[in-house]
């Protein structure tokens, strides 16, 4: 017989998932098009998009990761918080409504890939096909990421198998994707990142009521302070220390260079070119920054105060310290287990938010890019529609494969898919939106360097036996945006110029207005 508690706990879970797959059910009914499917039809109000981008952008990482990390090693882990602020907020501010434009001159892209083909008039489909098959590897990675999350919290709060608790998660992300698309996933997000926050703020604040003695006595009774045998003083709450050792600039420059993704993201891009209009992209554009800064912020909280709160009591799995939290906080002191179930949704929130978004770029990028615009152009909507679903059951059953491992890192996995992404399509993105002189022959080398640098320098032991990674402690992305742009400039000013009718384009989009 299940203990009462966790009999509640379980109540919550299974009330929060019956009502994402209600959505999709819902959704399903106002799906009728491909444009429906992948882009919502273009009409999405500011509140969805902004907690919709937000949300599927910050995954179980931000509830998992980013805590565990600073739980484990100090504050030093918040310089990526700080990166991905900035970049959040260069993103909605100079990115978003130029992109939106873009994409509707541009041919009406419903897609990333699209675009690109459609901005630089590639007849032959290089730069469409490359993209496609650079956003299918690197999202299969992300994809893996969002499903370790998910077999980690079932396994943490029921006790499941690692492996069950994983097939759990995969079944029910495909269902609701599967069925409703954009749409679904897009207001499943909304409710996510409301319940995202709404865990990241009041947690916190409950658990911070229960310390057992001075915070400053809990944390050095955690273990955490004092001389490392390196002969280093690791100062837990300095910013500058990293687990026992001293930031370098260069760590710090790659913990920031996070930042630089967001521009290469299509799951977060998508949402820019499905707002309704300019006047809600204004809208998203607010709400997305003060929720990206409340629940970054929340985060690194709960990192430090699982320190103090759990004391002496180590945890073994860093990345649990949130989910170990809410089960201290609600079963033992406020005996209200139900409420805290409902907190631990929020952690599921994250990690289906992100998976439901990447599996439909991985299905747009497949039927829509290749399939449609490549193998059958003659295809219909239907038959595209039929390829898609397809595409995200296939796809959802390959990450579930990558995850397979119970010791998979959720920061490794997200750190690699999100250095790829950006890499690849960050430049890129930056190039086809301000600089005109930009052609074909420039962004596709750029793509192509971009997904290769990141490759190379995290999986290829090259230094004695070591990655690049390993032996330099250098991100990977810092080094790839950097070679993609250059590659960038080169090709771009090494070959012939855009012709004037690519040219009339980009000028269109300065005037445009919708």
């Amino acid at each position: 017989m299940l203990p009462t508690s966790t009999i509640a706990v379980l109540t919550a879970f299974v009330l929060y998932l019956a009502v994402l797959i209600g959505i999709g059910i819902w959704s399903m009914k106002k799906t009728s098009s491909t444009e429906d499917y992948f882009l919502g039809g273009r009409g999405l109000g500011g509140w969805v998009a902004a907690l919709s981008a937000q949300a599927s952008d910050m995954s179980g990482w931000l509830l998992m990761g980013l805590p565990g990390s600073i739980y484990a090693l100090g504050t030093g882990q918040a310089w990526i918080a700080i990166g991905l602020f900035i970049g959040t907020v260069c993103n909605w501010l100079f990115i978003s409504k130029r992109l939106r434009r873009y994409t509707i001159i541009a041919g009406n892209s419903m897609t990333l890939p699209e675009f690109f083909e459609n901005r630089y008039h590639d007849r032959k489909k290089v730069i469409l096909t490359i993209s496609s098959i650079v956003i299918v590897i690197f999202f299969l990675v992300y994809t893996a990421s969002a499903l370790a999350s998910g077999g980690k919290l079932f396994n943490a709060v029921f006790g499941i198998d690692y492996h069950i608790a994983l097939a759990i998660g995969a079944v029910v992300i495909l269902i609701y994707t599967f069925l409703g698309g954009f749409l679904a996933v897009c207001t499943t997000d909304f409710i996510q990142g409301m319940l995202m926050l709404a865990g990241l703020m009041v947690v916190p604040i409950l658990a911070y009521s229960f310390i057992d003695g001075s915070f400053k006595e809990q944390i050095v009774a955690s273990g955490i302070t004092g001389y490392t045998p390196d002969g280093y003083y690791n100062d837990y709450m300095s910013l500058f220390s990293n687990g026992g050792k001293p930031y370098r600039f260069i760590d710090i420059l790659s913990q920031l260079a996070w930042g630089l993704g967001y521009c290469g993201m299509p799951h977060i891009l998508v949402r820019f070119m499905a707002v309704k209009n300019e006047k809600e992209l204004k809208k998203s554009s607010a709400v997305a920054i003060i929720w990206c800064f409340l629940s970054l912020v929340s985060a690194c909280i709960i990192g430090v105060l699982g320190r103090a709160y759990f004391g002496s009591n180590v945890l073994e799995d860093s990345e649990n310290v949130f989910i170990q939290m809410i089960n201290s906080v609600f079963n033992n002191n406020l005996a209200l287990p139900f409420i805290g179930g409902i907190f631990i949704c929020g952690i599921l929130a994250a990690i289906m938010s992100t998976a439901d978004s990447q599996l439909l770029v991985c299905a747009s990028s497949v039927s829509k890019d290749i399939y449609k615009n490549i193998v059958k152009p003659d295809a219909d909507d239907k038959k595209v529609l039929q390829v898609s679903r397809i595409t995200v059951i296939a796809v959802a059953m390959l990450a579930f494969i990558i995850a397979w491992d119970p010791e998979s890192s959720i920061m490794g996995l997200v750190s690699d898919a999100w250095a790829g992404l950006g890499s690849a399509f960050g430049p890129v993105v930056v190039a086809s939106l301000f600089w005109k002189r930009t052609n074909l022959y420039g962004a596709v080398a750029g793509i192509v360097s971009g997904g290769l640098t990141v490759i190379i320098w995290d999986y290829i032991p090259l230094a004695g036996g070591q990655t690049i990674y390993a032996a330099t402690g250098i991100y990977s992305l810092l080094v790839g945006f950097a070679i993609s742009f250059l590659f960038i400039i080169v090709f771009s000013l090494c070959t012939k110029a855009p012709g004037r009718e690519i040219l009339d384009e980009f000028e269109k989009v300065q005037k445009f207005a919708g």
